[in-house]
């Protein structure tokens, strides 16, 4: 059992985790801007974006600046242990959104809670639950999944083994590989899944697309694809595809009989009523 604690030897000492603006730098809170006017140290994923972030919020930071982003982050944490064993206040904050989400912040928060540093959290812009909202798609229960894998293979893989997910699902996306995912998703979700894009939450050009997982992926190839995005899809609802076992193993004759093979057809059923293959292939084996 953990619990913070506002004094580590005898020294006042915090990491404050702070949400940033997406990108409306009205979204800043008054929290925030005081916590940069009063860290002793800032860790941000790129200081640049961060000293320009405390430019247009007209703030001085007189604080320590230093990187902290997924290649350094292991590295840093020694860094920032002990400049919390100093006494210091440490502000952790990403390019955009909140610390933790798909961003560096978690092993700087396990850390502090291993060590008994006081660990203390500024809420506020967040793509994921925005984006949620935006969709239009059930809130009540939902998954987030960060980045898609790169590679074509390993991405249907990963959503396969999703399809069945009764949650909504929130993921991230880049713009170089936005068309692939959405094609990846209509393989394993079905042409008629609902899903919503969201692109540029916040931003000058923001835009939400919404509709079948066919006509958003139309969408996506009908122009340039440029900033980033948040893909939120809805859940599986179980009933809305099943059929009986004598349905499926008609089916797997069917394509059985234009020339595949059994191990094939069982694949290929599968695959287009969203079911494990063992599953097609048990049936097929009741069926003798």
């Amino acid at each position: 059992m953990h619990k913070d604690s506002d004094r580590h030897n005898g020294l006042v000492s915090e990491l404050v985790l702070a949400a940033v603006p997406l990108g409306n730098i009205g979204d800043a809170s008054e929290r925030l801007k005081q916590a940069i006017s009063n860290a002793d140290i800032v860790a941000a994923e790129d200081s640049r974006r961060f000293l320009r972030l405390c430019k247009d919020l007209e703030i001085e930071c007189r604080a320590q600046v230093i990187s902290f982003f997924e290649g350094n982050e292991t590295a840093r944490l020694s860094e920032i242990q002990s400049a919390l064993e100093s006494g210091k206040t440490i502000l952790l904050v990403t390019d955009a959104g909140m610390p933790s989400v798909s961003d560096p912040g978690y092993r700087a928060a396990r850390m502090a809670i291993d060590n008994g540093f006081k660990l203390s959290v500024i809420p506020g812009p967040s793509a994921v639950l925005a984006a949620l909202a935006l969709s239009g798609l059930p809130t009540d229960s939902f998954a987030f999944d960060g980045f898609p894998p790169r590679s074509s293979g390993a991405r249907d893989e990963w959503f396969s083994n999703r399809a069945h997910e009764t949650r909504t699902l929130v993921l991230f996306e880049s713009p170089h590989r936005i068309c692939e995912t959405l094609a990846s998703i209509r393989k394993s979700f079905g042409d008629d899944r609902q899903i919503a894009v969201c692109r540029e939450i916040t931003k000058t050009y923001e835009e939400t697309v919404r509709g079948s997982a066919q006509e958003v992926h139309e969408w996506s190839l009908s122009k340039e694809m440029l900033g980033e995005f948040t893909i939120v899809i809805a859940g599986y609802q179980p009933g809305t595809e099943q059929k009986s076992d004598q349905e499926i193993s008609d089916l797997v004759k069917l394509y059985e009989q234009s020339g595949i093979t059994r191990k094939e057809a069982i694949a290929q059923v599968a695959k287009e009523l969203h079911l494990p293959k063992r599953k097609v292939f048990d049936i097929m084996v009741l069926q003798k």
